[in-house]
């Protein structure tokens, strides 16, 4: 192995970049629970010699560790380091707040892409100088800067041309710009009482929302001066998340969930859930006439629905594997809990989603998306 990729003693390796979604949760993580890491920029011959012959896949971030093991997804990232550092865990230890912690990072994960993604590429006079280089720099960082705009330019657009499959388009972005800046009231209503979003510490739900708060909303220019300027109490948290500080604090007590986040989750009950659940259907239908296919990174498009106007966007299996955890999490309770979450999950619009049944499990093996058989 080129030693230039050895693992470091005692110490975690990230391999990420700044402009990079799911790179900010990860970084946030090992900076907030105050875990020893180093982070490698993931240029052309990272991905060349490392990333790719290590995970089988082209996705930053990954991780190292010292005995030369590769995790690659942010959860199992996560997931992985909470059983090697339990110490002040990021999963709340009570239902009602562990619940929303997962539902939260769902929604960060995967639907708060979409607001990420528009406010990125489809503001090119404001923001492409600064993405453009910002690609090139980080693939080829010994390179003159005209060679690194070229090349991330390149680069860029590929990742460009997803917009238009999250349902991004002329006829949905008046509305997702509507449900956005509702998003980023209530946010800083919420962050203008709480450090985090439930209490004085950071849970999954912080780090699934820092993913698109950070790199896209808060670091590219144009997005960065709207939530600079209309929810300041927002981008404090996102500098508190991204600062080297280790977190101290605790969860709210009385397994309480502020209203200022039940609005939240009302907003995804509304916009994301149903998305969710028909990506359970239409992959059960799939998987009845291919039982025998790999499952493909896109199924097809169904329509989705915000703040009243419908569009269409594809259909993306992977969000079933994140959605499953709460949903999994919420089974795994004694009736009597579910039964005391019942009204709230009710008033949130919640209760139907998490008891439909999923027919066709996923799992994550090798870094691959496949049918899990055997749940």
């Amino acid at each position: 192995m080129n030693e230039k990729y050895d693992p470091i003693k005692d110490k975690y390796t990230m391999y990420g970049a700044e402009f990079s979604l799911y790179s900010g949760k990860v970084r946030s993580y090992l900076r907030k629970k105050g875990i020893p890491f180093v982070e490698r920029l993931s240029d052309i011959k990272a991905f060349k010699n490392f990333i790719i012959p290590r995970t089988g896949v082209k996705f930053i971030p990954v991780v190292q560790t010292s005995k030369n093991i590769v995790i690659q997804d942010t959860t199992d990232i996560i997931d992985t380091l909470e059983v090697k550092f339990p110490k002040n865990p990021v999963y709340p230890d009570t239902p009602k707040q562990k619940l929303t912690a997962l539902l939260l990072e769902v929604y960060g994960d995967e639907w708060l892409l979409i607001p990420a993604m528009h406010y990125r590429w489809n503001y090119p006079k404001e923001n492409m100088p600064f993405i453009y280089q910002e690609f090139g720099r980080t693939i080829l960082p010994n390179y003159i800067k005209f060679i690194q705009r070229i090349a991330g330019k390149i680069i860029g657009n590929k990742f460009k041309s997803f917009v238009p499959k999250l349902g991004i388009t002329t006829k949905s972005i008046p509305a997702i710009e509507k449900s956005y800046t509702q998003l980023l009231a209530d946010l800083n209503t919420h962050f203008s009482k709480h450090k985090y979003l439930l209490g004085n510490f950071p849970s999954i739900a912080d780090f699934g929302m820092i993913a698109p708060m950070y790199a896209h909303l808060y670091r590219d220019p144009y997005p960065g001066y709207i939530m600079k300027t209309q929810a300041p109490h927002l981008a404090l948290w996102v500098e508190r998340m991204m600062s080297d500080s280790i977190a101290i604090g605790d969860f709210l007590p009385y397994d309480d969930v502020p209203e200022s986040i039940d609005v939240v989750l009302k907003r995804m009950a509304t916009e994301q859930i149903p998305v969710l659940i028909d990506t359970a259907k239409l992959l059960h239908e799939w998987y009845d006439l291919n039982p025998n296919d790999d499952i493909p990174r896109m199924l097809g498009t169904h329509q989705f629905k915000i703040a009243e106007t419908i569009e269409e966007r594809a259909v993306i299996p992977y969000s079933l594997w994140m959605w499953q955890r709460p949903y999994d999490y919420y089974h795994s309770l004694h009736e009597e809990q579910r039964l005391l979450l019942k009204h709230w999950l009710e008033e949130i619009g919640l209760y139907h989603a998490l008891n439909i049944p999923i027919k066709t499990r996923v799992k994550r093996l090798n870094n691959f998306l496949l049918i899990d058989n055997f749940t």
